[in-house]
């Protein structure tokens, strides 16, 4: 057995350890990260050569989700684990993002990173331990790597700031914000917040970046005891020659036709037309030029080009300065059976939400190791090719397409109404339909107003918008609504979704090594300005929820009954429940707190078996009425079904307002009759009249003429009873005869 070194820190209240030496030895770097029973291995590798004909960088992050790690077995036919569960793959792109700017520029050797669940304690969340142990693993493995980093959770709780907090804290917090850094500056922001005003965020920010620091200067002791010396990486440069040649025949060439057109579509086809032309000269030429060294050469040139326009000339590709928003534009109901439709549009950006209602037991049930067990409100995200002009095959999501919903579902849940006030699973579907930049906050924006066009009464909407940013190291521009092309050459794509009162969600990406608390707080205050005016816009469509939900809704209603109670509404086998959502064309939720949920898109069949279940879980009471069926005959009265398994009894005397010689001459078996409830003993036998009914008696006149009838002898016989002979009662006490 290898031997182990073992490094140690405290990280808010909670210690985190780092062990090296034992495990996976062949890896290129390889640890474990353990915080209080919680315990994850992460290694890296990077491969000796390249795949021929790359031109990015290929890494791969992964987090393996195994659920022997909290002693649990999946469910599924195999058995075993299978494609990644949502949270494994948000856990895998939260622990990719803050580590792939810190790689030398141009690598092309493949690293792959691997974070495995060897413990759970569902006490510590594990997100942000993968965030760390990736960060360890690289850091003293043989692979180039310019860290390390350091990740914390940042809860706000009871007025205060809270590093790391567990499970339980959280589930109080108003923020959980998750963020990594360097030494110097923030590199990765993840958030999901209560309304969170701008200037706390920056604070929380502030007191992040703190709380991450022992976990920096432990990463550096590893690496002075422990880490392994690099490898040189393959880093595709070009040619210098070629470089300068291809530069002078472009000359201005370049920055002249963006400066010339601010139309998308147009500038594509300008600028293509110039790089063929200079690709073709150089053939022309020689035929053995590689073209394309020559494209690469271009597309660094049309980056420069457009930074310099932006920091130098404060103009933005279409024309715009550093905080004009796009054109704006919105639309409701579009989907004529949907529940809700919202089509939002901002530039080129369009995207259609559509609402999709459903009853409790359609929530999703999640299996793997998040602290969540089942979700209500889900949020889906669909990106298809033809958004963009271009065709792939559609083979499912993808990780881009499960982050942007997930960003969108976290920027929402906190407008989502409560299950006790709105008793609805909920559904929402973003599709992209044209794609020019951030088409996430485009799906928060067209999601409120499909929500609202829906009728569920969200607190109020939420709009979102993108931040961008260009630096050359001395000048910075913090951009507003940010498009494609300054996303893709820009430095920063900074989320931003919130409300009127605050922010609701953030996640932040950046290409350089960090950022200072400067940018990031006029990126802030510039992103409220902009969501206010999409707000406006928002609300000019549709100013409030509707008060009526569609009429292809379903409707739903809610009891409480008590626990106790269930079985009766069950039945035997779970005939009573069947038989009542066949009757009145309804499905029911039974919680096992006893609420009880009825839905069905006819309201009055919904209402009529929301009564049969009230009657179903209610014990009659003394001067009710109950309409029932006569279910047995005796010669001293009769037996009456109130509810399935539970009958009373009502005596030949209360059965007619005439003296009868015998029980069929008012009655007989089936016969539905109208009873009022006179007494309800303490064994639960329940005793009825039917003369009080028909003489249109008080309760009190009716126990008097009861009273009357025993004290002057009056025909004998129970007291009472089920149909098992003894007194009224609940025949699910014992069988029937």
């Amino acid at each position: 057995m290898n031997s182990e070194s073992v490094f140690t820190t405290t990280v808010g209240r909670h210690q985190l350890t780092i062990a090296t030496g034992k495990l996976a030895e062949q890896a290129g770097g390889a640890i474990t990260l353990r915080v209080g029973e919680s315990l994850l291995l992460a290694t890296a590798t990077m491969s000796k050569n390249i795949r021929e004909g790359l031109d990015f960088f290929p890494l791969s992050v992964d987090f393996e989700e195994k659920m022997y790690a909290a002693g649990r077995i999946p469910g599924g036919f195999f058995r075993r684990e299978g494609k990644p569960t949502t949270e494994a793959v948000l856990t895998s792109r939260l622990t990719d993002r803050p580590l792939r700017p810190l790689f030398p520029d141009g690598m092309r050797n493949e690293v792959q990173v691997i974070v495995t669940t060897l413990s759970s304690d569902s006490i510590h969340l594990l997100d942000i331990m993968s965030v760390n142990a990736a960060s360890a693993a690289l850091t003293i493995s043989d692979v180039p790597w310019n860290g390390p980093i350091g990740a914390v959770r940042v809860g706000y709780i009871d007025g205060q700031f809270v590093a790391d907090p567990t499970v339980e804290e959280m589930a109080s917090s108003q923020l959980d914000l998750r963020l990594a850094g360097s030494r110097d500056a923030i590199i990765m922001v993840e958030a999901s917040a209560n309304e969170v005003p701008e200037e706390m965020m920056v604070r929380a920010l502030a007191f992040g970046h703190e709380a991450l620091q022992p976990i920096i200067t432990l990463l550096d002791e590893m690496r002075a005891a422990v880490g392994k010396p690099k490898r040189e990486p393959t880093v595709v440069a070009s040619d210098p020659t070629l470089a300068e040649t291809t530069k002078s025949r472009i000359a201005g060439r370049i920055a002249e036709t963006i400066a010339q057109t601010t139309e998308r579509e147009e500038r594509n086809e300008a600028l293509d037309a110039l790089r063929d032309e200079v690709v073709n000269s150089f053939l022309a030429e020689d035929e053995t030029t590689d073209p394309k060294a020559v494209r690469e050469i271009f597309a660094d040139e049309i980056k420069k080009a457009v930074r310099q326009r932006i920091l130098y000339e404060g103009i933005r590709p279409d024309g715009r300065d550093y905080t004009t928003i796009r054109p704006l534009s919105s639309e409701v109901g579009l989907s004529p059976r949907a529940h809700g439709s919202g089509l939002f549009q901002r530039g080129q950006t369009q995207v259609l939400s559509i609402v999709a209602l459903g009853t409790p037991r359609e929530a999703q049930k999640l299996d793997g190791l998040s602290p969540e067990d089942s979700r209500r409100y889900m949020h889906h995200y669909n990106f298809p090719p033809f958004s963009t002009g271009e065709t792939w095959p559609m083979r499912g999501p993808r990780r881009r397409e499960i982050g942007h919903g997930a960003l969108a579902e976290n920027a929402l849940l906190p407008m989502i109404p409560s299950e006790a006030e709105f008793p609805y699973t909920i559904r929402v579907v973003s599709e992209v339909l044209s794609s020019n930049g951030s088409t996430s906050q485009a799906s928060v924006c067209a999601s409120s107003l499909a929500l609202m066009d829906c009728g569920v009464p969200i607190k109020r909407p939420v709009a979102g918008v993108a931040m961008g940013l260009v630096t050359d190291g001395t000048k910075y521009a913090v951009l507003t609504d940010i498009q494609g092309l300054e996303d893709h050459l820009g430095d920063m794509d900074f989320k931003v979704a919130g409300t009127s009162e605050g922010i609701t969600a953030l996640q932040m990406d950046i290409k350089i090594s960090g950022l200072d608390m400067g940018i990031m707080s006029q990126a802030l205050e510039q992103a409220h300005v902009g969501r206010m005016q999409i707000l406006d816009s928002m609300l000019a469509t549709i100013a409030a929820p509707r008060q009526e939900l569609s009429k292809y809704a379903p409707r739903m209603l809610t009891i409480k009954v008590d626990p106790e109670k269930i079985g009766a509404i069950i039945g035997k086998g779970g005939a009573t429940i069947r038989g009542l959502e066949e009757e009145f064309e309804v499905s029911v939720d039974i919680q096992d707190d006893g609420t009880v949920f009825v839905a069905g898109v006819d309201g009055l069949k919904a209402e009529a078996a929301l009564e049969r279940i009230h009657a179903l879980s209610h014990d009659p009471e003394p001067g009710e009425m109950f309409t029932g069926k006569v279910v047995r005959i005796t010669d001293f009265g009769v037996f009456v079904e109130l509810t399935p398994g539970q009958d009373g009894m009502v005596h030949i005397s209360q059965l007619a307002t005439e003296h009868l010689q015998k029980v069929e001459d008012a009655v007989h078996m089936g016969d539905e009759v109208m009873v009022m409830v006179t007494d309800v003993s303490s064994e639960g036998k329940i005793r009825l009249s039917r003369r009080a009914v028909l003489e249109g008696w008080s309760l009190d006149e009716a126990r008097a003429q009861d009273s009357a009838r025993k004290s002057s002898g009056g025909p004998r016989g129970g007291n009472g009873g089920d149909r098992r002979g003894g007194g009224g009662g609940d025949r699910r006490g014992g069988p029937r005869r």
